[in-house]
């Protein structure tokens, strides 16, 4: 049981590292240089640093301790440390890069592939960390919050937690600085939200047969899932038919679909894509 725990232990800390970096990767190489701002709190340091006489990535650390105590107040423990864990790996990274790298203007004279760059690379690494329920840190803990206590999915929550920030690119910087930032944060909140429905996709099976036993024994013993079986009649022909629902990840489901099809080809398959089972072995 302990050699699980640690596995997935492991598993979890290489997700919130592996999807920091991202974050990181997107904001230091394409975010900061071209003065993108579409919210969080590396927007507001892109915003503070031509006014202060210290880094952005200083400016980002700075905020994001002061966001995270709010994350351990309103989220809890658990939420808070791996959210503690991810702002010091983003601050560290992007303090790094900073030495390692320095950059004097953009990578490319493209901003809209730049924008590209830093909506994407962002919006993947947020999804990935809101899916295990943690945070890259910042305004991500105050969209956390707004989730939690009102009816906001994740992606409407940061359009609403940034929008001011996005708004004050205009004034700081120029037109153009301001509505390449406007079209990242709308871009980037719709982008979080379907990759966190894309991880969870699953596929919901309602297979009616004459003989249920074979298809029962692979979902449970090699699929390790659940099943509910209901016995039923035909409109038709009136006779007696068995009807399986389960509930199975993407690879669980191909195997399933292939394994109904060669022990029943007569078998009638319904799959559903759901993105929203609670439960034992989904979400919690």
């Amino acid at each position: 049981m302990k050699m699980l725990e640690l596995k997935e232990k492991g598993r979890e800390v290489l997700l919130l590292t592996g999807s920091t970096l991202f974050i990181a990767v997107g904001v230091y190489f394409f975010k900061f240089p071209n003065n993108f701002t579409f919210g969080g709190v590396t927007g507001l340091a892109v915003l503070l640093a031509p006014l202060l006489p210290i880094s952005a990535s200083t400016i980002n650390f700075i905020i994001n301790m002061i966001l995270l105590l709010l994350g351990f107040l309103f989220l809890g423990r658990d939420f808070g440390l791996k959210t503690a864990y991810t702002s010091v790996v983003l601050s560290v990274s992007l303090s790094a890069m900073e030495y390692i790298f320095p950059l004097e203007a953009p990578l490319t004279n493209q901003p809209m592939l730049d924008l590209c760059y830093a909506v994407a690379l962002p919006a993947v690494g947020s999804a990935i960390l809101f899916n295990i329920g943690a945070s890259s840190g910042g305004t991500d803990i105050v969209a956390m919050i707004l989730k939690k206590y009102t009816s906001f999915n994740i992606g409407s929550a940061l359009l609403y937690t940034d929008l001011l920030v996005t708004l004050c690119s205009f004034i700081v910087f120029d037109v153009q600085t301001g509505l390449f930032s406007f079209v990242g944060l709308t871009v980037k909140s719709l982008v979080i939200d379907n990759v966190i429905e894309s991880i969870n996709l699953c596929k919901y099976f309602n297979i009616i047969c004459d003989e249920p036993e074979p298809i029962i024994d692979f979902i449970v013993k090699k699929l390790h899932r659940g099943a509910t079986v209901c016995t039923a009649e035909g409109a038709y022909t009136h006779g007696k038919k068995a009807i399986i629902f389960t509930a199975l990840r993407r690879p669980q489901a191909l195997a399933l679909r292939r394994y109904v099809k060669s022990v029943e080809p007569t078998a009638f398959i319904l799959i559903t894509n759901t993105s929203e089972i609670i439960g034992k072995g989904f979400q919690k």
